[in-house]
């Protein structure tokens, strides 16, 4: 009987997932997040060709379409978008399937998805959102705290590497191919999205898994100022020896997977 009234739980659950409002709802969604990176990697190019002033993240996008005419309305739709994606990869984690670290991926985009809507409703109501440097030291804080701190921050750290680890492959194998209606494409597209889905997602992988070391850099000095997120991370590749330039590079990467996100809108599989 329990069994029973579970399996009809998880079918209403997966319909009103599948429901055409909520289909819409999560295509505008994905154009939303589309536009954060596109946002964000112009910052990250600006960054590299000298400008410090600027945060690299989605927070500091989401204030600079709050500053656009009609902000205040485009910030209200993109609530409603990333409310969309997170439900949609509830579901996904819950009911989806695939692999385990398919599932992963769908938990932290929740999350994800959870402190956009959080900074969303922070710059409609106070006009500024926290940098995604200063939640990423903050949370670092709190659980380095908790008994177990650094080992638990140390897990985050490596399933961040871990995660970043499989978007680059992703791109490189060109597996999110079969997470779009390849099928309904036309030839010319199914090209573009090949060649932007491979940069795209090599670039965010490779954002990914550095925050990811950064996290643990802050596990092991039990320092949560060493900690930080896609701004932090983008400028440590500023950092390396091959300096600026490669910052840029992995800035143009993401305005790749930002038209990839528009691209998807249209064609991917909800």
């Amino acid at each position: 009987m329990m069994s029973t009234a579970g399996q009809e739980v998880r079918g209403a659950a997966r319909r009103a997932a599948r429901h055409p409002v909520m289909d819409v709802a999560t295509r505008i969604g994905l154009a939303c997040r589309g536009v954060l990176y596109a946002l964000v990697g112009a910052v990250a190019v600006q960054v590299g060709l000298g400008e410090r002033s600027k945060e690299a993240d989605k927070a500091g996008a989401i204030e600079a379409v709050a500053e656009l005419p009609f902000g205040a309305g485009l910030l209200w739709i993109m609530m409603v978008g990333f409310v969309a994606l997170a439900l949609w990869q509830i579901s996904e984690a819950l009911f989806g399937g695939g692999e385990t670290i398919e599932r992963a991926e769908a938990v932290a985009r929740v999350a994800v998805y959870a402190l956009v809507v959080v900074s969303l409703i922070s710059v409609l109501t106070k006009g500024k959102a926290s940098s995604d440097d200063e939640k990423s030291r903050d949370i670092t804080a709190t659980l380095l705290g908790l008994p177990g701190g650094p080992v638990i921050v140390g897990a985050i750290g490596l399933g961040l590497v871990v995660l970043g680890g499989y978007w680059v492959r992703q791109g490189l194998v060109k597996g999110f191919r079969k997470e779009l209606d390849r099928a309904g494409m036309p030839a010319p597209a199914r090209a573009v999205m090949d060649h932007l889905g491979l940069g795209g997602f090599v670039a965010r992988g490779a954002v990914a898994a550095l925050a990811g070391i950064l996290v643990c850099r802050a596990a092991v000095t039990f320092d949560p100022d060493e900690a930080g997120g896609i701004d932090a991370a983008l400028r440590e590749f500023a950092g390396t020896p091959a300096g600026p330039w490669l910052l840029v590079v992995v800035a143009l990467g993401l305005l790749l997977f930002a038209a990839y996100c528009f691209g998807e809108a249209r064609w991917r599989r909800t």
